[in-house]
């Protein structure tokens, strides 16, 4: 006989509490039953799945590789018959989302409450990655979408991509700094400062590049970092100054910064990605619409 899928998922929240009585809890079975369950599993693997004493539950090294494959498995399972529930309305699902840092602190959140209020039944779930990480989602099926900076140019026969959302890159620098004194500031007034810089997983740093090459900007970068939060820090510190995103600022705005529009304005477009030639399930189509909805309210 094959474990059962509710052998399976005992197991699971077992390995989760480290305990049958919180595992029995939390599924509504009492600790004997729980740990039949678990006896059960390890009698039809033919292997010690848990270490038991009379103060903890340890997971075996077989316990622990099962239980990391298994709540991808099982949650992958949720997933199909939430989607297939949810065909009737197109409304009911899970849909999981890539997506850069910067979108994932500034847009995503407002997608989420958003879908929260006017769809109950959809649950969106935020996967926070790295560009290259993001796009390697999507391609893997691991995700049902992604919203990212725009990929270089190449991709259009792995990738489907639909513009929302375009904004402008912009000066921040300390208060005491010359380019702080102008209303705005043009490229080529960058030359030879010190320029602190989100590092190349990003996917805006591309783009920062290829704007001060095309401006003919030559200027030492300081230091390359992975989050803007890093960078605002380092400018408090009077390392340089830096090029963000626009929604890349805190919605309160910056203390102790200040952020001048640079001139001629450069642009970073915000898409959605999905694999070519994959037809989204219904209910990724509703997320879909409502992140591009949001997108469009910002612009």
């Amino acid at each position: 006989m094959n474990p059962s899928l509710r052998q399976l998922r005992v197991f699971q929240a077992v390995a989760l509490h480290s305990s049958f009585t919180r595992a029995g809890d939390q599924i509504g079975l009492t600790q004997p039953a729980v740990s039949r369950c678990v006896t059960e599993l390890e009698q039809h693997l033919g292997i010690k799945l848990l270490d038991r004493t009379t103060r903890e539950v340890v997971l075996t090294e077989a316990g622990r590789s099962l239980a990391v494959r298994l709540q991808r498995v099982l949650e992958d399972l949720d997933t199909m018959l939430l989607d297939v529930r949810g065909l009737a309305t197109q409304r009911q699902g899970r849909v999981r989302v890539a997506s850069s840092p910067t979108l994932s602190a500034n847009l995503l959140p407002e997608c989420i409450a958003r879908c929260r209020q006017e769809h109950p039944g959809l649950e969106l779930l935020l996967l926070d990655r790295m560009q290259h990480d993001a796009l390697a989602s999507v391609l893997s099926g691991e995700v049902d979408f992604g919203v990212v900076i725009e990929p270089e140019p190449g991709r259009s026969d792995e990738l489907h991509a639909e513009p929302i959302l375009s904004e402008p890159f912009c000066l921040v620098c300390p208060p005491t700094h010359r380019l702080a004194r102008q209303r705005s500031v043009r490229w080529a007034a960058l030359h030879g400062e010190p320029l602190v810089l989100l590092d190349h997983a990003s996917g805006s740093r591309r783009l920062i590049d290829d704007a001060l090459r095309g401006h003919g900007v030559q200027a030492p970068v300081a230091q390359e970092v992975g989050h803007v939060t890093t960078i605002f820090r380092m400018l408090d510190a009077g390392l340089g100054i830096s090029v963000v995103p626009t929604l890349a600022l805190p919605p309160a705005g910056l203390q102790g910064l200040e952020v001048r529009p640079l001139t001629p304005r450069v642009e970073r477009a915000i898409v959605l990605v999905r694999r070519a030639n994959r037809a989204l399930a219904p209910v990724a189509e509703v997320a879909w619409a409502l992140v591009r909805d949001v997108a469009a309210s910002r612009g």
